[in-house]
């Protein structure tokens, strides 16, 4: 019998996703912080944008409409099936965590009683890593605790970039400090400079 060599074909590209997506991850502090980075955002930014703030979900949230205020991006609640696009920004629900398809469409599941962090930032990077490879731009902003820490190393893993921003301009830095301790957060930049990191980045993806 002949042996007969096939060789795997490998798609150059794997990840689906074909447009940058930005994940924005936030806790305490991170109103001021979300404002400041959204700001230089262009209407035409040619990714879609996430954000993640862990919020008391016994509390009704006005994270959207306040947001919505201080960019030209178009903003909205993030709603079980959502397609991303670029262009717009969708913010997670208290009480749910965030996941992305292979569809860039969003998927929202129930968050359970804390811990985990809800929304659950490590959920959402490691979904994005694998949905969006290279594209995918994790930013981690003001907060306490270390939810984001394994989810940079997922985004690290499959390709992707880390920014952080900076103990001078963060209300509180274990959040950042724990996604910059495991080195694979490629600049640490106060909350001014993001927006315009972000934006630079994006364009060249």
């Amino acid at each position: 019998m002949a042996e007969v060599s096939a060789a795997r074909s490998v798609p150059a590209d794997p990840y689906p996703v074909r447009f940058p997506v930005v994940a924005l991850i936030a806790s305490a502090g991170g109103l001021a912080a979300l404002t400041r980075v959204l700001a230089p955002l262009p209407a035409d930014l040619p990714a879609a944008v996430l954000i993640v703030l862990h919020q008391d979900p016994r509390r009704e949230s006005e994270l959207a409409t306040i947001l919505a205020r201080s960019t030209a991006l178009s903003v909205e609640l993030a709603d079980d099936g959502t397609v991303m696009r670029p262009g717009q920004v969708l913010v997670v629900p208290a009480g749910r965590h965030l996941l992305v398809t292979a569809e860039a469409r969003v998927g929202l599941i129930d968050a359970g009683a804390l811990p985990p962090a809800r929304p659950s930032a490590d959920l959402l990077l490691a979904t994005l890593a694998v949905t969006c490879g290279a594209r995918a731009l994790a930013v981690i902003l003001t907060g306490m605790g270390h939810d984001g820490e394994a989810g940079v190393r997922a985004i690290a893993h499959c390709g992707g970039t880390v920014l952080a921003q900076d103990a001078a301009t963060s209300k509180y830095h274990s959040m950042p400090a724990a996604a910059i301790a495991t080195r694979h957060v490629q600049a640490v930049l106060p909350a001014d400079e993001i927006g315009p990191a972000i934006v630079a980045h994006v364009r060249s993806h």
